[in-house]
Formats: structure tokens, sequence, C-alpha cells
């Protein structure tokens, strides 16, 4: 296939991004198919949420150079930002650069990619044809030619449902983002309110909650939880050395104890169910939370690959992840994120020159971090443009939890937050 065909990346989140600005260092030509209508759109929805790691690595280093050579000014490395000031302070001025601007397509949302010619059963020469990519665009469908594929398009659209077993059952109106006190106060104030999770999005729900209970009392909070003990989920407090999230687990524990939110631990939400005007969360034992007003579900994300059919890949059958990731990040074995270094040979798969990246290629496991989403974007960029010591050379600098553990938590089939 001819080096004219573009790399097409599937995403502008940062990690999207990222890999434009790499491939540009490397003068690889490369589209970008954004589903939303700006880059970062998926962080709007949680743009009032602060980040807990700083700056310093939230930013990527090709993307850097880039924006700085145009006159960016870096922001305080040392600050956390909201994820409204990542999309207008880096992700924006980003897109907008000359040499990114022109070869992203907003309102682009892919629906399948294959080689041109040849369905998924065919393995002869495959190698040596084109992706073909097709995305709804205005109500129509248009395909683009690629020469490598890297799926950087995040889980945030496909989130866990509340059922203990993992399947989304009958429509109820739950809401599966995190809420802004400033914004929501009116709607949930002096409601009963539910979350249902035991990640860092459910602990960031429940601080947001309590702002409301601040201002109106009467606002009743039900926390619910898989775990037996509510202890795990506070995480490592002040023994974590990103100390922001240390600090929201000591206030949600903070929160439970002095009776300001009431906690349901190991509760195995069996279903949800509508009782007179008012939602009723059953438990597969029989337990119950009644007269819900809202439920929130925060449990996590995973991975779609509807519109990879077509396309040979891999994933751990459990962890949903790019399966050399998979022992490394399991929630069964482990509690915190430590990963070591990895980069385009960890991610390869069995299809040539496409690539699973970023979030994504973590799968349902909750602990990836933007840092080694850049690092494996860099390596991929790398070895797409020939530079293959550089592909291999993979260095990454994570701040510590400080609180790792391989002890096997008690965890339930299904539970990607746990």
């Amino acid at each position: 296939m001819g080096n004219d065909l573009p790399v097409v990346i599937i995403g502008s989140g940062p990690v999207g991004l990222a890999a434009a600005a790499h491939l540009v260092k490397y003068e690889v030509p490369f589209l970008i198919l954004e589903k939303g209508d700006t880059a970062g759109a998926a962080i709007k929805q949680w743009k009032h949420v602060r980040l807990f790691s700083p700056w310093e690595f939230n930013v990527d280093q090709a993307a850097k150079e880039l924006l700085e050579d145009d006159g960016w000014l870096m922001p305080d490395k040392t600050q956390l930002p909201t994820g409204g000031e990542v999309i207008d302070r880096y992700l924006k001025p980003l897109a907008a650069l000359k040499e990114i601007a022109p070869h992203v397509i907003y309102g682009a949302e892919v629906v399948a990619v294959t080689r041109e010619g040849v369905d998924k059963l065919k393995t002869s020469g495959r190698e040596k044809l084109p992706f073909l990519i097709y995305a709804k665009l205005n109500d129509k469908t248009a395909a683009y030619r690629a020469s490598a594929v890297i799926d950087a398009s995040g889980t945030w659209h496909n989130p866990n449902p509340p059922s203990a077993d993992g399947v989304w059952q009958e429509e109820l109106q739950v809401h599966t983002v995190i809420p802004c006190a400033a914004e929501d106060m009116d709607a949930l104030k002096n409601k009963h309110i539910a979350v249902i999770g035991s990640g860092h999005s459910a602990l960031q729900t429940l601080t947001e909650l309590a702002q409301v209970k601040q201002v109106h009392p009467d606002t009743a909070i039900t926390w619910v939880i898989r775990r037996k003990s509510p202890d795990a989920v506070y995480g490592g407090k002040e023994r974590d050395q990103l100390a922001a999230r240390g600090a929201l687990g000591m206030q949600a524990e903070s929160l439970v104890n002095s009776g300001a939110i009431n906690m349901e631990a190991g509760f195995l939400t069996d279903k949800i169910s509508n009782q007179h005007g008012r939602l009723r969360i059953t438990c597969m034992s029989g337990r119950a939370v009644e007269e819900v007003d809202e439920i929130y579900v925060n449990t996590g994300a995973r991975p779609d690959f509807s519109f990879l059919r077509e396309i040979r890949y891999q994933i751990d059958p459990a962890i949903e992840s790019t399966p050399a990731l998979a022992p490394l990040i399991d929630p069964n074995v482990h509690s915190c994120g430590t990963v070591r270094p990895h980069g385009e040979k960890e991610l390869r798969q069995p299809e040539p020159n496409f690539y699973i990246a970023g979030v994504k290629s973590y799968g349902r496991a909750p602990t990836f971090l933007l840092a080694t989403g850049y690092e494996q974007v860099r390596s991929i960029a790398a070895r797409l443009a020939d530079d293959k010591e550089a592909a291999e050379q993979v260095k990454l600098l994570l701040p510590e939890t400080g609180v790792c553990s391989v002890e096997r938590p008690a965890v339930q089939a299904g539970c990607g937050t746990c």
C-alpha cells in the first residue's frame, strides 16, 4: 500500500491528538475521525471534575513542543486542572494548530474498519491492502482509506451497567455521568439519590451530592457498593502519592462516618424497578433500597468493539484489554494502577498496523493515566515511521500510588470498578 495514505486516528481526545502530534514530528500523514463536535468532546461531560494528576502528567511532550512553537504557554505543571481546563487550555489549542486542524473531521462516527476488498476471513496478502474506515457523517456514510489505524476512541460512551451480572436490563432513567452541584442543585435538592459504584467516579459523585445536601439538608444519599467492607473503596488516603486522589477517599469516608451518606455494602444489584413513580433497587439477596428519586450509576465503562468486527484483533477474555496488559492491570489482583512501561510491541495486534491505544487498551480496568497513553502512541508513531529503535526504547514516568497490593480483593463476576 502506498505511503501517501494517512494513518487514521479514531478519536480526538488527549491520546488521539497526542498520536497526531507524534506523527507530525515524523512527517507521517494522518487523519483524525472524531464522533463529537470538538476536540475532547467526551471530557465535556465531566468538565467540572478536577483531575488527580497535575498538568505535568497531562500534556504530551510532542504536543507541547508543537504548541510552544506556536506561542503557547504551558500551565503551571504542579496545578490540577479540571476537565474543562484540559479542553480549553490544551486540547482546543492543539487541535487548532495548522499542522493538525486541516486533518480533523468532526461529527464522524466510525461504524466499521476493514481491509479494502476483503473481510477478516481472507488471509493471503491482506497486510498489503489499505484499511477502509467507514464513518457516519451528516447522515451519510463516508469511506476513508488508510495505511494504518490507531483506535483511541476510549470507553466513555459505553458505561457499565449497575447490575452485578454485567448486563444492561430494561431501560430506566439512570444517570451515568458525574453531577455538578452548582448546575444540578435545583434538580437534586431534597431528593433521595442513590449512587451505585465504588470507583473514583462514584466518589466524585458523592462529594458533589454532599454539597447539595449541605445546602438542602433534606436531601438523602445512599451509596450502594458490592464489597462487604467499605475500607478498600476509600483507596490509599494519606498514603496515595496523588494527594488529590487520596483526599477524595478520605472525604468519602468522613461523609459516611458522619452519617451524611448512608452506605449499603455487600449489595449485589439485581434489578431496578419503578414503584409508583419512584425507584426501587433490589439486591440479589432480597435487600432493597426503597423510594429513590434519582440513580447515578458510576460503575466504570467498557470498550466498544462492534465496529472492529472485520479486523483481526485480540483482547483478554476477562479484562477486555490488550492481552499483554491484562496481568498488569487486572483489578482481581491489583489494587492500583502501577504498570510497567509498554509501547508498540505490547499493543501489537494480529492485524498489521492496527492498534488499540489509550484507555480502550485497558479494557474494563479502571487504572489508566494519560501519561501511559502518551507513551503508547509515541511508540506506535515511531514504529509506523519505521523508527524501530525509538519504538523499542519505551520509557514511562508515572506518579506512584504507594499503596499497591497483590492481595486478591473479594470481587464479583462482572465487577469492573470494585
